[in-house]
């Protein structure tokens, strides 16, 4: 396997976590993270928001897929804002204590992944014996 059908497969599955866990926000709110109800209004507003917000960074990522080797500045913005993102986790980690399994992961893919990523993708959108 080629790397640049490599890296659009890494890409196409990975993508899959914001886009689920997305539609579960957007579809359930709050519940989806093993919480119970009553809660806030606000609460359940936010949580759909910021998950669809997920949603679409999921689905950013996968538009990257055709053509990746031209896509860098696409590829480098959702990159960062994945990567701050990771970031908000970890503060909350060091704030209130270790969050869920499911969320650890995410963390992991967001802070260690991610720049991974980024740089595999700099590499093969640089070299000139790029593979088509």
């Amino acid at each position: 396997m080629t790397q640049r059908r490599l890296l659009q497969l890494i890409i196409a599955v990975l993508a899959l976590v914001p886009i689920s866990a997305g539609l579960a926000g957007v579809l359930t709110g709050p519940g989806f993270l093993t919480t119970s109800p009553p809660w806030s209004n606000d609460l359940d507003s936010h949580v759909r928001f910021l998950s669809g917000v997920f949603l679409v960074l999921g689905l950013a990522w996968w538009s990257c897929i055709p053509h990746i080797e031209t896509k860098t500045e696409r590829i480098r913005l959702l990159g960062a804002a994945t990567f701050v993102g990771g970031l908000a986790r970890l503060y909350s980690l060091i704030l209130v204590g270790a969050p869920t399994a499911g969320h650890l992961v995410g963390l992991g893919l967001e802070l260690v992944a991610v720049p991974l990523i980024l740089l595999w993708h700099s590499r093969l959108s640089t070299d000139p014996r790029r593979e088509a």
